[in-house]
């Protein structure tokens, strides 16, 4: 007698085995228990199950159920290669070799040249009256900056005038001193101490007019005020002033600080390992953040001897003329050339196409077909030229006009 099973049975379970008295209760025509299989849990993925008694009662498969379909793998389809009809429309170019030095890129600030700072000193103590500038301003030299009153000047006046006052008397008495001394009324000892007198007090007026003139005043004009004048041309680059504050003769901090931003400083941070790169002398590369497609080119004058401990880095100093773009803490980029070169490859600008941050190029593919590359590209060269840093090799044809073709794969 054969029997015939067919129960279903659940992958979370592994591989059950059939309760040999429901199969017996089949064969004889008696009714199932509801549980009649050992084991039972939820089923989660149904799998059906044939099985068939023998004549010794054992379950086996049947070989009639038919077994699961055979596998078949699809490949994915390669999303940077493109089929076009015509091919010969879209002209080819090969890609050659270019060398050109190593490149190093840092970042780095707008900074006064320190040699070009000038700092104006007071030469009088007293209190501020007036301000004629302020920070930022543009100033030349020998323009009026700020107005001190001053007891320095009082006190220079009344040296000045004493001074006078003994030069007078004491050229009143060498004349008489003279005269006498031609009439035998006195010695010529007495004669030389009138004249070295009158000598001693035409020093004295000398030195107390020109102490007069150094702040700023005319001997011969009294006043009390001293004209603080600027000592050279350029733009104020700090202000410790106002106005009613009082400053102190010869004594930091100084009122103003002029600078000629005509030439500056740009400081950059150059890690350890990358100072191999840096040399005195060498030519940089400048770009503003605020101006981006602008370069200005400077030189390399000193490397830093000391490091920075927390962020491994020394820094680099380059001198730059100014056409007058550049300002004080400007942020910059600054690339370094380095004295070996490199090869590089280099083809048509117009093969590489910008696109989501990043550079492609097409190159051609067997059966009508272009495959498209990502390139990282480097400098534009002359003759409507571009650098390709990586992603092609000299030799390799590529599409001259990227976007005619990219146009025509999205039509």
């Amino acid at each position: 007698m054969r029997c015939v099973v067919r129960r279903s049975r659940s992958s979370q379970d592994g591989a059950w085995l059939a309760d040999r008295n429901a199969v017996a209760a089949v064969s004889t025509g008696r009714r199932m228990p509801r549980f009649g299989v050992v084991g039972y849990a939820p089923l989660l993925v149904a799998v059906p199950l044939i099985l068939v008694m023998d004549g010794c009662g054992k379950a086996q498969a049947d070989p009639q159920a038919g077994a699961p379909p055979a596998a078949q793998v699809v490949p994915f389809s390669d999303v940077a290669l493109f089929t076009v009809e015509h091919p010969e429309q879209f002209p080819l170019a090969t890609a050659t070799a270019h060398p050109s030095a190593s490149e190093m890129i840092v970042t780095g600030t707008v900074t006064p040249d320190l040699t070009r700072n000038v700092p104006v000193v007071s030469l009088a103590s007293g209190r501020v009256v007036a301000i004629k500038t302020k920070l930022g301003d543009s100033v030349q030299k020998g323009q009026l900056l700020m107005t001190v009153r001053s007891d320095d000047v009082s006190g220079g006046y009344a040296t000045y005038k004493m001074a006078v006052a003994d030069e007078v008397l004491a050229r009143a008495q060498y004349e008489r001193a003279k005269d006498l001394y031609q009439h035998g009324a006195i010695a010529l000892n007495d004669l030389e101490v009138a004249l070295d007198t009158e000598d001693k007090a035409k020093v004295a007026v000398d030195t107390s007019a020109e102490h007069l003139r150094l702040l700023g005043n005319d001997p011969d004009k009294q006043s009390f005020m001293v004209d603080i004048l600027a000592p050279t041309s350029g733009v104020i680059t700090d202000q410790q002033v106002a106005t009613g504050s009082l400053v102190q003769a010869y004594n930091t901090p100084y009122p103003f600080t002029i600078s000629d931003l005509s030439a500056t400083w740009v400081v950059c941070d150059v890690y350890e390992n990358d100072l191999v790169n840096v040399h005195m002398g060498d030519t940089a590369e400048v770009r503003l953040n605020a101006y981006p497609d602008k370069v200005f080119r400077g030189r390399v004058s000193n490397i830093g001897s000391i490091m920075d401990p927390n962020i491994r880095t020394a820094k680099v100093r380059i001198e730059m003329q100014n056409s007058g773009l550049m300002r004080l803490g400007m942020f910059v980029k600054a690339s370094f050339r380095g004295q070996v070169k490199e090869m590089h490859t280099e083809v048509p600008a117009t093969a590489i196409m910008h696109m989501h941050d990043r550079d492609y190029v097409f190159v051609p593919a067997p059966g009508n077909r272009f495959r498209r590359v990502e390139v990282v590209g480097g400098d534009v060269l002359p003759a409507n030229l571009q650098e390709v840093k990586s992603g092609l090799q000299p030799g390799q044809q590529v599409v001259t006009n990227a976007l005619v073709l990219d146009h025509v794969l999205v039509q």
